[in-house]
């Protein structure tokens, strides 16, 4: 009897859940995610080449006399004026120097005017005057070259534009020729690539573009340096890009060229395959989509992206023409 309580209690216990299970079973479906079947298109063909930006008016600022650094008024990715103090060194000494200098030409303008005045009444010879003559020019150019020193530990913005590197602190030695900062034309930039010399000799640069972080520019001049490096058999090209672009050098970039026998590159040559632009999931490094495998079931999947047109985007590698992509990547992640 005692057994049978047991039983029964239990099958109580036990009951709730089942009914549970039961009804979950006869809940509705979860409705099915957008998705798209990756299709590939006919596009023309075309390579693309590692590039990079570049500044085609940069300048590395030194010193030219030896002092202290005693101020830096500007700061790394500070835009400056032209002629705008940069720095400024100690010129206590360079500054003695100058007035010393003065103090000489003064007193050899004051010599030489008594010079001529005795030569005038025939009292000294024209050697005398002439050294007179001599003696004052030495003064006068000692004078210019200390004014001209002490100039120097004020250094100052060549051109205007902004400042990329600044390579010294307060209170360092500033020594001749020891880089100081660094400034470059934000107005003036290019994107550098090498590209293979034979696929040069099949394409026509006129037609090429450049994608900066997925946007594509038309450069304003492209320039094919004549040399070629023997161990890559590759020639820089250069492409100048327009003015107000939010670029800055050491950005990456792809130089895109009409495809021509040549095969070196990232090529995009015949069928491509294209996605919505929505589909693409961005997580810290990583870039991917989420694919429908058999079972309907999202699966992220890492990918290589290409260049953006409109609202869809070329994926060079991850991804196969017929696989199905889902359209809202937060549904996939629920669903997931």
């Amino acid at each position: 009897m005692k057994r049978l309580s047991l039983a029964v209690a239990a099958a109580g216990l036990l009951a709730p859940w089942m009914y549970h299970v039961a009804q979950s079973a006869d809940a509705p479906a979860r409705a099915p995610l957008a998705a798209v079947a990756v299709q590939a298109s006919h596009a023309a063909g075309q390579v693309s080449y590692e590039g990079q930006v570049e500044a085609v008016r940069q300048t590395t600022v030194a010193a030219q006399v030896p002092g202290a650094v005693l101020s830096l008024p500007v700061k790394a990715g500070q835009r400056v004026q032209a002629g705008e103090v940069l720095a400024r060194l100690d010129a206590r000494a360079a500054d003695q120097a100058s007035i010393a200098g003065r103090a000489q030409q003064e007193v050899a303008a004051r010599d030489l005017e008594r010079k001529r005045q005795l030569y005038a009444r025939q009292y000294i010879s024209k050697a005398a005057l002439e050294q007179a003559e001599a003696a004052y020019k030495a003064a006068a150019a000692q004078a210019t070259a200390a004014q001209t020193t002490s100039g120097f530990h004020v250094i100052r913005a060549p051109y205007a534009g902004v400042v990329s590197a600044v390579a010294v602190e307060q209170g360092d030695m500033a020594m001749p020729g020891r880089p100081l900062l660094t400034v470059y034309d934000p107005a003036a930039l290019r994107v550098t690539a090498q590209v293979p010399a034979s696929a040069l000799r099949q394409v026509s640069v006129a037609q090429a573009r450049v994608d900066i972080a997925g946007r594509m520019v038309t450069p304003i001049r492209v320039e094919i340096l004549p040399t070629v490096d023997p161990r890559s058999m590759t020639q820089q090209v250069r492409a100048t890009l327009p003015g107000g672009l939010a670029v800055a050098p050491g950005q990456f970039a792809r130089l895109w060229l009409p495809q021509g026998t040549a095969s070196e590159g990232m090529a995009l040559s015949g069928d491509n395959l294209q996605v919505p632009l929505k589909a693409i999931v961005r997580r810290a490094e990583m870039t991917g989509l989420y694919v429908l495998d058999q079972n309907s079931r999202p699966l992220l999947r890492q990918v290589r992206l290409g260049r953006a047109h409109g609202d869809t985007v070329e994926i060079l590698s991850g991804l196969q023409a017929g696989e199905r992509v889902v359209t809202d990547p937060q549904a996939a992640a629920r669903a997931q």
